[in-house]
């Protein structure tokens, strides 16, 4: 089983909003979720936009999840190493 890192989406169609979730890699986008272990609000300021349990995603990649390419780029901007 190959598990993923990945934004599962919520909210309207001008309005998104994502969680950041741990998923099997061969679930649909909005599909059943292993763990959830942030949010990411694009639409809000700068500073609220991007939050998540370091602790979770740590053990997580630990166990052998790979980030997608979008989900890695949030957590380098929130300066966590991978």
């Amino acid at each position: 089983m190959s598990v993923k890192i990945r934004l599962k989406r919520f909210g309207s169609k001008a309005r998104p909003y994502y969680r950041i979730v741990v998923q099997d890699s061969r679930e649909p986008r909005d599909g059943k979720t292993l763990d959830e272990v942030g949010i990411y609000h694009p639409i809000e300021a700068e500073d609220k936009q991007l939050s998540f349990d370091a602790d979770k995603v740590r053990t997580w990649l630990d166990k052998g999840a790979q980030p997608s390419a979008t989900v890695h780029g949030l957590l380098n901007r929130k300066q966590f190493t991978l």
